[in-house]
C-alpha cells in the first residue's frame, strides 16, 4: 500500500475517534474501522502523526476536558470520569503532565485571563482577534479576514490559530503564516504536519509551504490546491512535504482561507523523512512530454 492510501486510513481513523472520543473505544475497534491489524495500524499511525493512538486519545481527552473545566462548573471528580479517568488523581497527574498545572489551578487561571486579570490581549472573549506571536497576515486580500487565537476550539492544549472570512463575499485569500532559514534542512525532504478543523469552507482551505532560494527564486511549493479541505469538517491530520535543495535560503509556510467560512490549526511539527514519503511538491504534478509535438500544426 502506498504512503497516500495509509495517510487516508489514518485520517478516516481519526474522524471516528473524534466522533467516538467521549466512548470507551479501544486499539483495536480503530484498527478493524481502518481495515488493519492492531499492530500494523499501531504501526502506520505513528509513523503518520507522531504520536500513538493512545496518546492521540489521551491528549484529546484532557484537551476537551480542559475545555469543560472552563466552561462548566462540574466539579473535577466528574470531569475525571467523563474523560475516562478512574480517580481524580490519575486525571490530576495526565492533566499536570499535558498542560504543566493541576486541574483546579488551570480553571483559576483561564478564569483570570478571560476576565482580564491576567494578560489577555482578547478581551474576555475565547477567540482573540490578534495575531499568535511569530505569526503575520498575507495574503491577497487580508482585509477580507481576521485571523487570531481561539481557546474554544482547540486539538490539543490551549489554543489554536484560526482564519475567518468578514463578509459573505469574501475576496482572493488569506493566510496566517510565517518565514525562517533553511539552514537546519537543507538537502533533505521536509514534512509539514498539523491538524486543520473547517466549518463552512465554501472553496478551500489548507496547509502550505514554500522553499526559496537566491532573490526569493521558488524552489519548491505545495498549498493544497490539488487536495483541498471544504465544507464543514472536524479535526484532523493534513501534512504538506517538500524537498530543500541545498541551495535553498528560506522556507514559508502557514495556513490559507479563500472565500467564506473559518478555518482552525493546531499542533503544527516539522520532521525530516526519507525517500519513502512522496513529496507533494505540485510542479511534480506536470507532466512534460519527452519532445516537442506538432511543430506543424497539422494535428
Amino acid at each position: 500500500m502506498a504512503y497516500e492510501e495509509y495517510t487516508v486510513s489514518v485520517q478516516k481513523a481519526i474522524e471516528y475517534i473524534e466522533a467516538h472520543l467521549m466512548e470507551d473505544i479501544s486499539l483495536e475497534q480503530i484498527a478493524t474501522y481502518s481495515s488493519f491489524s492492531m499492530y500494523h495500524f499501531h504501526r502506520i499511525f505513528q509513523t503518520i502523526t507522531g504520536m500513538t493512538v493512545t496518546d492521540y486519545v489521551r491528549k484529546r481527552r484532557l484537551t476537551h476536558a480542559a475545555y469543560e473545566l472552563f466552561s462548566t462548573d462540574k466539579r473535577i471528580l466528574e470531569i475525571a470520569v467523563e474523560h475516562g479517568f478512574l480517580t481524580q488523581e490519575s486525571f490530576t497527574r495526565a492533566f499536570k503532565k499535558m498542560f504543566y498545572m493541576p486541574p483546579g489551578r488551570y480553571r483559576t487561571y483561564l478564569m483570570q485571563l478571560v476576565d482580564g486579570t491576567t494578560e489577555n490581549k482578547g478581551g474576555n472573549d475565547m477567540t482573540a482577534t490578534n495575531l499568535p506571536q511569530g505569526w503575520i497576515e498575507s495574503g491577497s486580500h487580508p482585509f477580507d479576514y481576521t485571523m487570531g487565537v481561539d481557546r474554544k476550539n482547540v486539538h490539543q492544549g490551549t489554543a489554536s490559530g484560526y482564519i475567518r472570512s468578514n463578509k459573505k463575499e469574501a475576496s482572493g485569500f488569506a493566510t496566517m503564516m510565517q518565514k525562517f532559514k533553511a539552514d537546519n534542512y537543507k538537502g533533505h525532504r521536509l514534512r509539514l504536519s498539523g491538524f486543520v478543523k473547517t466549518e463552512e469552507v465554501e472553496r478551500w482551505a489548507g496547509l502550505w509551504m514554500r522553499v526559496d532560494g537566491k532573490d526569493n527564486e521558488l524552489l519548491q511549493f505545495d498549498n493544497m490546491y490539488n487536495r483541498p479541505i471544504k465544507g464543514t469538517t472536524n479535526w484532523n491530520h493534513y501534512s504538506v512535504v517538500l524537498d530543500v535543495p541545498n541551495d535553498s535560503m528560506a522556507i514559508a509556510f502557514g495556513l490559507l482561507l479563500e472565500g467564506p467560512g473559518q478555518v482552525w490549526l493546531d499542533s503544527l511539527s516539522f520532521d525530516i523523512v526519507d525517500e519513502k514519503v512522496p513529496s507533494t511538491n505540485m510542479e511534480e504534478d506536470i507532466q512534460l512530454p519527452e519532445q516537442p509535438l506538432n511543430l506543424q500544426f497539422e494535428e
